[in-house]
């Protein structure tokens, strides 16, 4: 199979050397870009698979650039970047992008981040978009019958546990903000209520992992949000 085509976005000449030497490597194939403008042209012509993102570009904030390819693509968008607060990291994650590394960072962990946001694309692109059933690892969301199963057996989830999940599910390997969450779930009038939404969370976990203590689908990112882990098959 082709290796993917990605759009590296770096003005810094030492992390850009070492993002294009770590995807030479690996046999990506892939285009840099160093200013904003440049980017959002080359991602128009080119509609690149993965996008990898500095936010701290010379004409154009990275926040900007988000927005402008998620106004017409949901092509994947991790963030590297350079701030670590985590105000910075839910920015970047409401504006649309689907991961965050911060620097200094490991080309292991660069590598890692790559993998689930291709194995995204795979899921997005072998599901039809009308698919009445979601199927990860031993976790089945029948949508057309409003079920949840695990291991074969029924599970007996609220209303808002089920909302939940389904959110969950239909952006697996995307980390989701809380106040991504408590907006699609409930509405404006409870952005951001992470009490209440942690609530929820832990009884759905209790249903759903066979270690709540150690979740195996639902991965928390400590201030930021959660993510439906997509399981491997072949791990099973």
């Amino acid at each position: 199979m082709n290796k993917p085509f990605l759009l590296v976005v770096e003005d810094d000449s030492a992390i850009r050397n070492l993002i294009a030497a770590t995807l030479e490597t690996q046999g990506y194939h892939f285009h840099v870009s160093t200013t904003g403008s440049e980017a959002i042209s080359e991602a128009v012509t080119h509609n690149p698979d993965v996008v990898l993102l500095d936010l701290g570009l010379p004409d154009i904030d990275g926040i900007e650039i988000i927005k402008k390819l998620r106004s017409w693509s949901l092509m994947p968008i991790i963030v590297i970047s350079a701030r670590v607060e985590d105000r910075d990291k839910i920015e970047a994650l409401d504006a649309g992008a689907d991961d965050y590394l911060t620097k200094p960072f490991s080309v292991e962990e660069l590598l890692a981040r790559l993998r689930v946001a291709l194995r995204r694309i795979h899921y997005m692109q072998s599901s039809n978009a009308a698919a009445s059933v979601f199927v990860n690892g031993g976790l089945k969301i029948d949508y057309a019958g409003g079920c949840v199963y695990l291991n074969d057996q029924e599970l007996h989830v609220t209303p808002i546990e089920y909302k939940l999940l389904c959110l969950l599910a239909k952006n697996v390997g995307k980390v989701l903000t809380h106040t991504t969450i408590t907006r699609e779930i409930w509405g404006s009038a409870w952005d951001n209520d992470v009490a209440s939404l942690r609530v929820f969370m832990a009884g759905l976990r209790k249903k759903i992992e066979p270690d709540p203590s150690h979740p195996r689908y639902i991965q928390t990112h400590v201030g930021i949000g959660y993510r439906l882990l997509r399981i491997d098959e072949k791990n099973e």
